[in-house]
Order: C-alpha cells, then structure tokens, then sequence
C-alpha cells in the first residue's frame, strides 16, 4: 500500500505504525525506576523537571517524513467529496478580486497606485488568503487529530506545522491564475516575481507563528474555534488587502508595520507590479515574525504535556 493509500485510512489505523517512527526517542529526562521490590510500591517514573524542554530541532527532523504525510492527509481531506476540488482555491480569490474592484475600485475609488485595482486586490488576497486557511486549518489541526497525539508518540508541532504546508498546495494554484490574468490587464512579467517564493515562505512562517499558537490554546480553551474567525476578520481591515500602505497618513503607517502582514502584502505587490522593494518594512515584518514563532514554540512546548490528557 503506497503513502498515498495510507492517508486516507483514519488517525487510529495510521498510529499503529507510528510507534516505529520514535523507538530512538531521547530518554535523557529519565532518571531511573525505583526498585518494586526494594520499597514493596508499584515502579514510579521520575521525570527531571530541570532539563530544558525546548524545541526538538533534531525530532522534528527525524519524523519528516510523517510531517509530509499529514500535510498530504490534509490536502486529501481538504477537497474529498468536492464537486470542484482545488478549483476552489483558483474561485475563493477570483470572486473576491470581482467584487472589490467592483465595490472598491469603481464606486469607492479606492487608490491603488497606479496599477490595475484587479491584480492589485488579487496581490493582496493572494497571501491573505493563504494566511487564513493556514492560520484556520492549524488552529483546529490538533482537535482533528485526537486519535493520533492519545495513541503514540511524535512531536506535537508536526500537526499545526503540516496544516500550514497542506495550505502551500492553495496558493501555488492560486499563483498560476495570477499569471494568466496579468497579461489581460497589461501587466507584464518582471525578473522580480522570483521573490515571490521567500516572500510565501515568509508568509508560511507568520502563519505557522499564530497557528501554532491557537492550536495549543484551542485544546484547553475551544472558544478559540468561535472567536478566531471574528478577529481574522477584523486583521483583514488592519491589513492593506484592499488597500495601500500610503493610504494611510503619514503618522499612522507605522501602526500597519507592526502588522507583519503588511510588509508582505506589499513585497507581493512590488513583485508583481515590477517595483523597488521596502527592504525595512520586510525585515520589519521578518523579525517581528521570528518573535511571534519563538515565542508560539514556547507556550506550545510548555502546554504539549497535557495534551493527551485534555483533547
């Protein structure tokens, strides 16, 4: 039976495998087994609580394999008994490009730099909507995969992180539907949209950052489900989706650079459109990226211990 066979078997006939993928976890934080015989009680096992938990750089490189696997379970699951499979990740952009040049672009007169309000709305929600299916699917990811964290052992991270990657499979389609319709609107194609590839990849990292983070939270507290949608949806209006940073006065841009969002959107518009990028503002929104996952690895590493017992 190939991998592509076995991801579509449910969590629990998958995790009778996986105990294989860990027989060389690390038992450095075990001190031993009292003796049952010495002091006439069940064997206790002592955990040094002193040792640092951090993150398991090299775990997560030995179970790369199963993070492949769950990112391909998740595509899978994704557009399964769907009449227009990935078709929908080409229809979500392309319907809301139509309706915010409509809305935003004709009657609101919305500026947009010069450039066609089209491909400079579809710029915008090309990221957008990549970072709230990635930020959506991994908050819920460890909820969906009960099953699996109960059963064996892996590292925790591999779920919300394959969540994020399955989600690199909408925006690569995505993409290829941007460069059909550049050339109806007159826009050509520049040696500049190779930094589109960091520039997804940045926008992976962010939401991997507040997935990771909503994942850990959603399993002790499931109000995160009902309440994240509600401020995904107030982060669209703080984020120059449908509109420019130069929008905004002069003395308020700055309030849009704390968004790491904001820096991305308009590396993907410079891109597109040919133009000098805003180094600062991107390795603004770099750096501000990098705290957000160091410091969603850390609640995650310190909460992963009660996950079996509480999901």
């Amino acid at each position: 039976m190939n991998s592509v066979e076995r991801l579509s078997e449910p969590a629990d006939l998958i995790s009778q495998d996986l105990p294989n993928l860990s027989a060389d976890r690390s038992l450095d934080g075990v001190q031993g087994i009292v003796d049952q015989r010495k002091t006439g009680r069940s064997p206790v096992l002592v955990i040094d609580r002193g040792r640092w938990t951090g993150l398991e750089l090299r775990d997560l490189w030995a179970h790369r394999e199963l993070f492949y696997l769950l990112a391909w379970r998740d595509v899978k699951v994704r557009y399964k008994q769907t009449a227009l499979g990935a078709s929908w990740a080409i229809l979500q952009p392309l319907i809301s490009m139509v309706v915010f040049t409509i809305i935003f672009g004709r009657l609101a007169r919305v500026p947009s730099e010069g450039q066609p309000y089209a491909i400079f709305s579809y710029a915008g929600l090309l990221p957008w909507n990549f970072f709230t299916t990635a930020v959506t699917s991994s908050s819920n990811s460890l909820i969906s995969s009960a099953n699996l964290i109960t059963k064996v052992y892996f590292p925790r991270l591999l779920v919300p992180t394959a969540a994020v990657g399955a989600a690199l499979v909408d925006i690569a389609i995505a993409s290829m539907m941007l460069f059909a319709i550049m050339p109806i609107y007159g826009v050509g194609f520049h040696a500049s949209l190779i930094m589109l590839i960091p520039l997804i990849a940045l926008t992976a990292l962010t939401a991997s950052a507040l997935g990771i983070w909503t994942s850990a939270l959603n399993v002790k507290y499931r109000d995160i489900r009902y309440a994240l949608p509600f401020v995904i949806q107030i982060l669209m209006f703080l984020t120059p989706v449908i509109y420019p940073v130069s929008f905004l006065p002069a003395r308020w841009q700055w309030v849009l650079r704390l968004n790491p969002l904001s820096g991305i959107i308009e590396g993907f518009r410079d891109a597109i459109f040919g133009h000098s990028f805003n180094w600062n503002g991107l390795a603004v929104s770099a750096l501000i990226t990098l705290v957000l996952l160091l410091a969603a690895a850390c609640v995650f590493t310190r909460m992963e211990e009660e996950f079996a017992d509480i999901i």
